[in-house]
């Protein structure tokens, strides 16, 4: 029987856009989508893991960028990192390597998930998820550039101002730095997503925002608490300097789940 002829003005039929997007497959042919979905992303690894070792030179730069921005500002300083074990070395490049290429393959990640699961969801679901992969991966890369130029360089001179004031001579390990390094960057990276669980708890209707409004002032408690965690220092300007822009997110989450309630409104 054919089809009902349709007007193109007319919205398209979200069940029929399903069905065309969809192919019958068994679930053989699902755990074969699978494993070429995990092949890809250990792949897309494994590049950028190996660019970074042949570029590691320049890569430990990149990585030591905050640490020698911060000692302009003390010409009298004398810190240089030093190994204190015979393996330190070797465990740092593991780490750049390891780290760095799994941050920087995330984004594709994420794309290679999505096409594994997009067959499987409504033109619907698809609107409502793709903004939402999208927003993370913008998220996670302001959170850890506002760690990487402001966050850890104030890190590092409160730590710098302490040492100094009780006269201690610093003896940093390239492990002490790329562990604060990474424990900041990634940490504040993911901190930044937060948002997005608030939309979604909004959106599957777990959460409301005048719920979100009602306990605001707990909320701030929660975000001093999170930066307090995140954050190695102890000190306030520090911790403050990460809890503002987590409670702006929090304002911004709030504006749209406002717009996901209006929306989901008949």
């Amino acid at each position: 029987m054919s089809a009902p002829d349709e007007s193109p003005y007319e919205e398209p039929n979200l069940e029929l856009v399903t069905e065309a997007r969809e192919k019958p497959m068994g679930f053989f042919d699902h755990l074969e989508e699978l494993r070429w979905t995990l092949i890809k992303c250990a792949a897309t690894f494994l590049i950028f893991a190996s660019l970074i070792g042949y570029f590691l030179k320049e890569f430990n730069d990149v990585l030591l960028w905050p640490l020698n921005s911060v000692k302009v500002d003390y010409p009298k300083l004398v810190l240089e990192l030093g190994t204190t074990s015979i393996m330190e070395g070797f465990n740092v490049v593991i780490q750049m390597c390891v780290l760095g290429g799994f941050v920087m393959s995330a984004p594709f990640f994420l794309l290679f998930i999505g096409q594994f699961v997009a067959p499987a969801l409504t033109a619907k679901e698809l609107k409502a998820v793709l903004p939402m992969c999208l927003s993370a991966m913008v998220l996670f890369l302001i959170g850890t550039a506002f760690s990487y130029f402001l966050l850890v360089p104030s890190t590092i001179r409160v730590a710098i101002e302490l040492n100094d004031f009780f006269g201690y001579a610093m003896r940093w390990t390239p492990g002490n730095y790329f562990s604060l390094l990474t424990w900041l960057v990634l940490g504040v990276g993911a901190s930044f997503e937060f948002p997005l669980i608030i939309v979604l708890l909004v959106w599957l209707g777990l959460m409301t925002t005048a719920f979100l409004r009602k306990y605001r002032r707990h909320a701030i408690v929660v975000i001093f608490i999170i930066a307090a965690i995140v954050t190695p220092t102890p000190d306030p300007i520090t911790q403050t300097m990460f809890a503002v822009p987590l409670y702006l997110l929090y304002e911004i989450a709030i504006i749209a789940s406002t717009r996901v309630e209006k929306r989901k409104k008949p």
